[in-house]
């Protein structure tokens, strides 16, 4: 499950980039729902919210720290709670996402924009998603693996 989850979470992503590069590259923007939701092509040199511009290399060795010990804590964990599982995966799939874009352009690109907040990447929703999970699996004070 866990490797799915990663894998159509970097597929998904990937895509869609792609999506956007082809068809709104070239374009200012367009409006899905007009004065809330539109799409947008946008190169983020930065991390959340735009800090750290230019920083790609920073990116790319504190990605493969978290996402190497994210795989290792899944592969070490073979009963793992079905909620972290998902979590990580979650994470881990967004943040390769993110990753391929840093390594390949050096910036990612972004398109989701909702006017009122910074504009985003299905890679981005999911380590959102992933980080909402986890914090809700240690505020529940879950065990780790399933037959504790």
């Amino acid at each position: 499950m866990k490797w799915l989850i990663i894998f159509t979470t970097i597929l998904l992503d990937q895509l869609s980039k792609r999506f956007a590069v082809l068809y709104l590259k070239e374009l200012e923007r367009i409006p899905v729902i007009e004065g809330f939701f539109h799409l947008r092509y946008l190169e983020n040199r930065g991390a959340a919210f735009g800090l750290l511009q230019d920083r790609q290399l920073f990116f790319l060795v504190i990605t493969t720290v978290i996402v190497g010990w994210i795989f290792w804590f899944l592969i070490k964990n073979p009963k793992m709670n079905r909620l972290l599982v998902i979590s990580l995966s979650l994470i881990s799939g967004g943040a390769i996402g993110n990753f391929i874009d840093r390594l390949f352009f050096g910036y990612v690109v972004d398109f989701f924009d909702f006017l009122v907040w910074p504009v985003f990447n299905i890679a981005d929703i999911a380590i959102v998603i992933g980080q909402v999970l986890l914090i809700y699996f240690i505020i529940k004070d879950k065990p780790i693996n399933e037959g504790m």
